[in-house]
């Protein structure tokens, strides 16, 4: 390796460790990390913006908007406890939450999921009595798992797209092959029994919570469009370029002018509620990786992975999937993610492996792996803390004996599907 190898690995490193010791300042360290990029001459300030991927924060951006308006709509609020009526009981009112909870996160960002649902399971466990960590594990669980599921559920999703040159379509079905939805719908399945399996002693009977009033339908109907409108723009040229952040800006600002001259939802707490430092935080992490594969550091890490395992398929494979799920544990799944879609090409290309299997099993790793630990995931933080305020602080063995099966189930689940369709 080049001293300039060694001194961009070296930040690269300690930034990475820093977000794990210091998660809370995770946006500050990062920018420490691309301040020192310059300071050592590893970039130049031109290289800053060419290495952001533009498209990216589009996408991010405008489907935040829309994700925020849907959820100041009420109309998610208004769907869970529809179905927290029609459980049968507390368990069942668990577990069909959590299954909303997931099919919401395939669409809305994991936070904003269980900032939505949260409530209702509290107004729940308040009238039976219960405690309400049963809820509140299973939603952010379930809201994490789900983010991978389409284009724009996740970070991480956006960016597999990003460098693989996926379109929105292509998470459904890609080259005659069921995609990466599927796998996670199996993974979701077999998580909801884990659950069950776990909460079965909770047998108390529900009743009815007060309905909740629908502000106004538009969001919605926004969402489809948005949902509806990056289906078909995958059928264009440049849909990873350009196309797919316009449609979701585009949208994102249909939904603020809505907001404005409506007034039904205000303008403000859309703007104010919206996760900015995760979109900044993102910005930073494409300048780092950026410096990477500028100083082809990327094709030193993919050489000592690929030597790690002999040329092994399987056990790259495995290998991937197992250190994805050790390292999301306990850094956040962005950066670790955005590192390894840079070296995973390379090693696909060196040995003659298949990108997409690699790239899939990673991510389905990365992403369900943070639900082992309360600080794996900011859903997982934000449930955690929602729980303590609420006077039900969460220890980590409590949250790990639930977290732990939960997640060697799904991605065992999730990494077979993907094994028997794509290797």
């Amino acid at each position: 390796m080049s001293l300039e190898q060694i001194v961009c690995l070296v930040i690269f490193i300690t930034t990475y460790l820093a977000i794990i010791l210091f998660h809370r300042y995770k946006f500050i360290i990062v920018w420490i990390g691309v301040a020192l990029m310059l300071v050592f001459g590893i970039i130049s300030p031109p290289k800053i913006l060419e290495f952001i991927n533009w498209n990216i924060l589009g996408i991010f951006w405008g489907s935040l908007v829309v994700a925020e308006l849907f959820i100041h709509s009420r109309i998610p609020a208004y769907l869970a406890e529809i179905i927290i009526d029609r459980s049968k009981n507390l368990v069942w009112a668990i577990i069909w939450l959590s299954a909303f909870s997931g099919i919401i996160s395939a669409f809305v960002e994991n936070v904003a999921t269980v900032l939505i649902v949260a409530p209702i399971a509290f107004e729940v466990s308040k009238k039976l009595k219960v405690s309400p960590m049963p809820f509140i594990l299973g939603i952010c669980l379930s809201s994490n798992l789900q983010g991978t599921a389409t284009l724009v559920g996740d970070p991480p999703s956006m960016i597999l797209a990003s460098y693989t040159r996926m379109t929105f379509n292509d998470f459904f079905f890609m080259n005659g092959r069921p995609g990466l939805f599927f796998a996670v719908e199996v993974s979701a399945i077999v998580s909801l029994i884990v659950l069950y399996f776990l909460f079965r002693k909770h047998k108390e009977p529900i009743e009815p919570i007060a309905p909740e009033k629908i502000v106004s339908i538009f969001p919605g109907l926004l969402l489809a469009g948005l949902i509806l409108g990056l289906a078909v723009a995958s059928f264009f040229g440049g849909f990873m370029d350009y196309l797919g952040g316009l449609v979701c800006l585009v949208f994102g600002v249909i939904g603020i002018i809505w907001s404005y001259v409506t007034v039904r939802i205000k303008t403000f707490h859309v703007l104010k509620d919206m996760d900015w430092e995760t979109l900044f935080f993102l910005a930073a992490i494409f300048i780092i990786v950026g410096s990477l594969t500028e100083t082809n550091t990327t094709n030193y890490l993919a050489h000592a992975v690929g030597r790690m395992t002999s040329g092994n398929l399987l056990a790259t494979y495995l290998i991937l999937v197992v250190f994805s799920v050790l390292i999301s544990a306990f850094v956040d799944n962005v950066p670790y993610f955005t590192a390894m879609v840079g070296i995973i090409p390379m090693l696909a290309s060196t040995y003659g492996y298949s990108v997409h299997l690699l790239l899939f099993g990673t991510i389905i790793g990365t992403t369900i792996g943070g639900n082992i630990t309360p600080i794996g995931a900011s859903a997982n933080i934000v449930g955690v803390g929602l729980l303590k305020k609420q006077g039900y602080p969460v220890k980590v063995m409590d949250f790990v004996r639930v977290g732990l099966p939960f997640t060697l189930f799904a991605v065992g689940a999730g990494a077979l599907f993907i094994w028997i369709f794509w290797s």
